[in-house]
């Protein structure tokens, strides 16, 4: 009778390794998913809910595009998504490291005409304008998700870490996905940094659950602006959608204008290709620099990303000068080459003649001496 009991014993402790293991490998899940809940952040309620009940843009309880158009994928029969996602062949990243820079500090200049870009990433950038600072959809964490495990990962580390960015006059946000609002960066500006997060309605309610202090948060609807010092920062109209969890389009989405006594910029956020920007043009225009959404397109969703050329287009409608490109390079987000976007664009910009720079991440670009296009992406794709 021995053997079978040492059987028994085994078996019995066998069953305590594998409960043990199991109740490790919850609890390990549990511990990385402490953090999503509050990384999808807060919801409409009270007087941001009022307000946002009484923009143009809202009705039936949720935001919409100015045309109507839809955020839902268009059909193809033929295709498989998912497989393509897998086994397809595209190059979605580069196969030696993207090239950074750390941006010197500017030279002397007249503070009246002063007027920079650096891009450090993805949509990520810092302007530098009449000697205020604006920085543009930050996003300094390893993963745009709100998981640390899943989602998709950089591609390359940002060119400075987060507390050595220097004094800030404004931070915009273009809209509420991963890629560019994360809490992660926003709890360390919040920490280095006193300026205002200025952000499209109803976005103001997850920097209330992430810790923002009120007075530090301003929402605008579409054509609404604030002063900060010399700046007026207007937001205005774009073709995208929003949302971090399973509900869609609860806070609104925009693009921006940095307007000071002389210079203009333009930033896209997402959107894709629609006559809003021959109006903003009209409106606002010209602009000295503009930076477009050139990356993460896919014939599944053409109305709310833009393809390159289709961003070429925009930047005319917008009476634009030096096309800079954004959010392409650090994440991947579609299912085209890592360096597809860019080629498209400077082959579209030499065709219509569009003044083009095209930056290493943590590179600065002086609007009115901007550094000849090498073709960088092209040694490392």
């Amino acid at each position: 009778m021995r053997e079978p009991d040492d059987r028994a014993l085994e078996r019995a402790a066998g069953g305590r390794l594998w409960r043990m293991a199991g109740l490790a490998a919850v609890a390990g899940l549990a511990w990385a998913a402490r953090d999503v809940p509050a990384q999808l952040g807060g919801r409409l309620a009270g007087a941001r809910a009022e307000r946002a009940a009484r923009s143009p843009r809202f009705r039936d309880g949720t935001f919409h595009n100015p045309s109507g158009t839809r955020s839902t994928m268009v059909a193809d029969p033929g295709r498989n998504l998912v497989k393509e996602l897998i086994f397809g062949k595209q190059k979605r990243r580069p196969d030696s490291a993207v090239p950074l820079l750390r941006p010197a500090d500017p030279a002397p200049a007249d503070p009246a005409r002063e007027l920079s870009v650096v891009w450090y990433g993805h949509a990520s950038t810092l302007v530098e304008i009449e000697g205020h600072r604006v920085l543009l959809d930050p996003v300094w964490s390893d993963r745009c998700s709100p998981s640390a495990l899943v989602g998709p990962r950089r591609i390359h580390e940002p060119p400075v870490r987060l507390e050595e960015l220097p004094r800030l006059d404004a931070i915009l946000i273009s809209h509420d996905h991963y890629d560019h609002l994360d809490m992660e960066t926003v709890r360390g500006l919040l920490a280095h940094q006193s300026a205002p997060f200025l952000v499209p309605l109803g976005v103001g309610a997850h920097l209330d659950r992430w810790g923002v202090p009120e007075d530090r948060i301003v929402e605008l609807d579409w054509n609404e602006s604030h002063r900060v010092g010399g700046l007026t920062l207007t937001a205005t109209a774009a073709q995208h959608f929003s949302g971090r969890g399973l509900r869609r389009d609860g806070t609104l989405w925009s693009s921006w204008v940095i307007a000071g006594a002389q210079r203009k910029v333009f930033y896209t956020g997402d959107s894709g290709y629609f006559d809003g920007y021959a109006e903003i043009g009209a409106e606002h225009g010209p602009f000295d620099v503009t930076l477009m959404q050139i990356g993460a397109y896919d014939r599944a969703w053409p109305s709310i990303h833009m393809f390159p050329e289709e961003a070429v287009a925009a930047h005319l409608d917008l009476r634009g000068g030096l096309f800079v490109p954004v959010h392409w390079a650090t994440f991947n987000l579609a299912l085209h080459d890592w360096s597809e976007p860019v080629d498209r664009l400077w082959a579209e910009a030499k065709a219509r003649d569009v003044r083009l720079a095209v930056p290493r991440p943590g590179e600065r670009v002086v609007v009115d001496e901007p550094p000849a296009v090498d073709g960088w992406w092209q040694a490392v794709a």
